[in-house]
C-alpha cells in the first residue's frame, strides 16, 4: 500500500493511486511540476497542499492511499458506439419529425435546423444525423449534427453566403431522415467580418478586414460562477484583446482547486461521468459565451484537451475522445469567431502520442466545413508545425528571457504565421512562469511584433487590499485566487494600455501589420521599406545614427511605455543622427515622405 513513507513517482506510477493524488494535491499531481518531486515523500509533499492543512483531510488522504496495492489495474478504454440501425423500426414513417421554423440568419452568423424527434434510449451515440446544404451558388457543403437533449436535434451551417439556401437531412434515425427545406441568408451585422484566414504570414477575415490576434489567456473563466464570467466579460469589452485562450474541459491547477458546477459530459467528480451522455445545458452556457465574445470581435481559441485534470478528461480513451470531439465541432464550428487549439501543451497529455493528434486533428477537419483556425501549442518540444492541418503556429516560451527574439526564424522555419500563445505572465506569484513585470511584458509583445509575429498576454496577480492582503473585492464573488490567466474578472497589470498602444501603430503601417526586414546587429528592423520601426528594447541609447535610403524620410521617436510618439522636427536624408532620452523601451518610425 501507499503512505507518508512513499515517494511521489512511486505513486504517480501506480493508476488508482495517481488518481488519488491528482485529487488531493491537484497543483502538483495534475502538473507539470509532477517531474520535480517523483523523488518526495508524500509525507513532506503535503505541506505544499493548502487544502490538506487541516489534520482530518491529511487522514482522509492516508486512508484513501491504504488501500490502493501494486497490483491494482487500469480499466479498459470505453469501446466505440456505433449508431443504432434499429433505433426506430419500419413503422417510423420516414422524415416525420418535426421541423421547427428556420430563423433567418445574418451572414456570418449561425444558420441551423432544429428537429423535435425521438428522445428513447440514448441519442447521443444511439443516432447519426447530418444535413448537406445547398448555398445560393450551387455548392454543397455537409454539417453534422447533434442531439441537443429533450427530443431536440440541430444541425448548424455558418452562413457564409447571402441569399436563398436549402437543405436536406440524413440520418439512421427513420424520423430524422429526408427532412428538406430553405433559410434565408440577409447581409451580415455591422462589426461581423466573417472567420478569421490566414493571409500569409498574417490574417484576415473572410471579408477581407484585416485581423490581427492579440491574445489574451483565462483558461477557464467558462467554468467560474457566473458573477465572474459576466465581469471577465465587462473587462474584456474594455479591452485591447481580439483573442482569448479559454479550455473546453475545466482546469485543475494552482489557483484553480474550486468545483465547476456542471461539465461537458453529465455527471460529477463525486458520481462520476457518464462519458455517452454530454450535458446540453453546458455546452449552451458556453455558446452564450462564444456568441458575446464574437460580439465584442473577440475571438475564442477554443482548447480541445489539456493536462491540468482531476476528473479523468486528459484520458478518457481514443473512441470517448473522439466522440467528444465530432460533438464538440458539431456545435460550434458554425460561429464565425472560433479557432481551434488541438492541445494545450500536448506532450504533456501522456495518454496520447502524435498519431493519436494526427487522428483527433482530421477528426476536427471533417467536421468542420468552415475551414477555421487551428493549431497545438507546446510545453517542450516542438510540434511539427509543418503539417498540412496546422494553420499557424502555436507555441510558448522556449527560454526564460528569449522567445519572442525567435520570431523571424520560426517564420522562416514553418512558412507560417508565428503566434507566441504564451511568452510568460505579468503577475506576481511565486512561479517564474507567472512573476514577469509589465514592462517585460510590453518588450515581449514589440520583439515579437517587430519580427513579424504576435505575442500572446496573460496575467498572475494576487488580489490584494491597500495593505496587502488578500483583497476578495477585487473580483466578483468571495474566491480569494482569481487570476485573470485562469478564472478571469479584472486586469491589473500594466501592460494591457501599451498592448493597446502598440496595436495602433501597427494599424497605421501600410497593409496594418509588419514584416521583420534586415536589422542592424543590435536593433531589429520590421515594417515595409517605406514604413520601417526599429525597437532597442532594454537597451537604452542616447542617440542613434540612421541610414537612410535615396529620397526624403519622416521619423519619429516611440517610447513604448509611456505611449507617446514624438516627430523629429524636417525632413530627413541620407545619415540623420537621432536624439533619443536614455530610456529603455524606445523605438523609431521611418516612413518615407509623399
Amino acid at each position: 500500500m501507499f503512505d507518508r513513507r512513499s515517494t511521489f513517482g512511486e505513486a504517480l506510477d501506480n493508476p488508482a493511486a495517481r488518481a488519488i493524488l491528482e485529487r488531493y494535491l491537484p497543483g502538483i499531481a495534475a502538473s507539470p511540476m509532477a517531474t520535480q518531486f517523483r523523488d518526495g515523500r508524500l509525507g513532506s509533499l503535503i505541506a505544499l497542499a493548502p487544502t490538506l492543512e487541516h489534520p482530518a483531510a491529511r487522514d482522509e488522504l492516508w486512508a484513501a492511499l491504504a488501500e490502493v496495492g501494486d497490483d491494482v489495474q487500469r480499466a479498459p478504454y470505453a469501446p466505440a458506439i456505433d449508431p443504432d440501425p434499429a433505433y426506430e423500426d419500419e413503422s417510423v414513417a420516414r422524415g416525420s419529425a418535426t421541423l421547427r421554423p428556420v430563423a433567418e440568419a445574418a451572414r456570418w452568423g449561425v444558420l441551423e435546423v432544429r428537429l423535435e424527434g425521438p428522445s428513447h434510449g440514448n441519442p447521443f451515440v444511439d443516432v447519426e444525423l447530418d444535413a448537406e446544404w445547398t448555398r445560393p451558388d450551387g455548392s454543397t457543403v455537409r454539417t453534422g449534427g447533434f442531439y441537443d437533449g429533450d427530443g431536440s436535434y440541430a444541425i448548424r451551417a455558418l452562413a457564409d453566403a447571402v441569399g436563398p439556401w436549402s437543405f436536406v437531412t440524413r440520418s439512421t434515425a427513420r424520423s430524422l431522415d429526408g427532412i428538406s427545406g430553405s433559410a434565408s441568408v440577409t447581409a451580415p451585422v455591422e462589426g461581423s467580418h466573417g472567420p478569421v484566414r490566414v493571409d500569409g504570414f498574417h490574417f484576415r477575415h473572410a471579408d477581407g478586414t484585416r485581423h490581427r490576434p492579440l491574445g489574451t489567456t483565462a483558461y477557464a473563466w467558462t467554468h467560474q460562477p457566473e458573477a465572474l464570467q459576466k465581469q471577465t466579460l465587462a473587462t474584456l469589452a474594455e479591452s485591447p484583446f481580439t483573442k482569448i485562450r479559454m479550455c473546453v474541459f475545466p482546469k485543475s491547477y494552482l489557483y484553480n482547486a474550486n468545483e465547476p458546477s456542471d461539465f461537458p459530459f453529465v455527471g460529477s467528480l463525486e458520481r462520476g461521468f457518464d462519458l455517452e451522455r454530454f450535458d446540453p445545458a453546458h455546452f449552451r452556457l458556453l455558446e452564450q459565451r462564444i456568441a458575446r465574445l464574437g460580439a465584442l470581435g473577440i475571438q475564442a481559441d477554443l482548447i480541445l484537451f489539456h493536462a491540468y485534470d482531476r476528473w479523468g478528461f486528459a484520458d478518457l480513451g481514443p473512441a470517448v475522445d473522439d466522440r467528444y470531439l465530432r460533438y464538440v465541432v458539431r456545435r460550434l464550428a458554425a460561429f464565425e469567431n472560433v479557432w481551434w487549439s488541438m492541445a494545450n501543451e500536448y506532450d504533456l497529455l501522456w495518454a496520447k502520442d502524435e498519431s493519436d493528434w494526427e487522428r483527433l486533428a482530421a477528426i476536427v477537419g471533417e467536421e468542420d466545413a468552415f475551414g477555421h483556425l487551428n493549431s497545438i501549442h507546446n510545453c517542450r518540444p516542438f510540434y511539427d508545425y509543418s503539417k498540412p492541418w496546422i494553420t499557424h503556429v502555436s507555441v510558448q516560451r522556449v527560454d526564460v528571457y528569449r522567445t519572442a527574439e525567435n520570431t523571424d526564424e520560426w517564420r522562416t522555419r514553418w512558412g507560417k504565421p508565428v503566434v507566441i500563445d504564451e511568452c510568460a505572465y505579468e503577475g506576481d506569484i511565486d512561479q517564474g512562469w507567472g512573476n514577469i513585470t509589465g514592462e517585460e511584458m510590453t518588450r515581449r509583445f514589440w520583439e515579437g511584433a517587430v519580427r513579424g509575429g504576435y505575442v500572446g498576454h496573460g496575467e498572475t496577480y494576487l488580489p490584494v487590499d491597500a495593505g496587502g492582503a488578500t483583497d476578495t473585492t477585487a473580483t466578483a464573488g468571495d474566491d480569494p485566487e482569481v487570476l485573470w490567466w485562469s478564472k478571469g474578472g479584472l486586469l491589473h497589470g500594466s501592460s494591457a494600455d501599451r498592448i493597446r498602444f502598440l496595436d495602433g501603430l501597427l494599424a497605421e503601417a501600410p497593409e496594418g501589420v509588419w514584416d521583420p526586414l534586415v536589422g542592424d546587429w543590435d536593433v531589429p528592423w520590421g515594417g515595409t521599406e517605406d514604413h520601417r520601426i526599429g525597437y532597442f528594447g532594454f537597451n537604452r541609447p542616447r542617440f542613434r545614427n540612421v541610414m537612410l535610403s535615396e529620397g526624403d524620410w519622416t521619423i519619429d521617436v516611440i517610447d513604448t511605455w509611456n505611449m507617446t510618439v514624438d516627430r523629429v522636427p524636417g525632413i530627413h536624408r541620407g545619415t540623420s543622427r537621432v536624439d533619443l532620452p536614455g530610456r529603455q523601451f524606445m523605438a523609431l518610425r521611418v516612413v518615407r515622405a509623399r
